[in-house]
């Protein structure tokens, strides 16, 4: 097993593209690259799912300097096993 990713949808945001979709770390996982379609990722938001509490909340292991971060491998750090939703913004 491990980490995946799945884009759900996207749409216009002002002058960005706004990405969006399901990921799952199982297997011990804790995280992965997320491929957000987008050419330049300049922010990115996550949001936990499911029934049990998170010991901690996920996060984006990487910077958004002014241009961003190349979109094709968002990586993000998770608890073990965690589900969530994300959602990118880019170009």
């Amino acid at each position: 097993m491990g980490f995946t990713a799945t884009k759900v949808g996207e749409d216009v945001c002002g002058s960005q593209r706004r990405v969006y979709g399901t990921y799952v770390s199982d297997g011990g996982s804790t995280g992965g690259d997320i491929d957000t379609s987008l050419r330049r990722c300049t922010g990115m938001r996550l949001q936990p799912t499911g029934s049990a509490v998170q010991a901690n909340a996920p996060s984006v292991s990487e910077s958004f300097p002014d241009g961003g971060c190349d979109g094709s491998a968002v990586t993000i750090v998770t608890d073990a096993n965690a589900a969530g939703t994300w959602e990118a913004y880019g170009y």
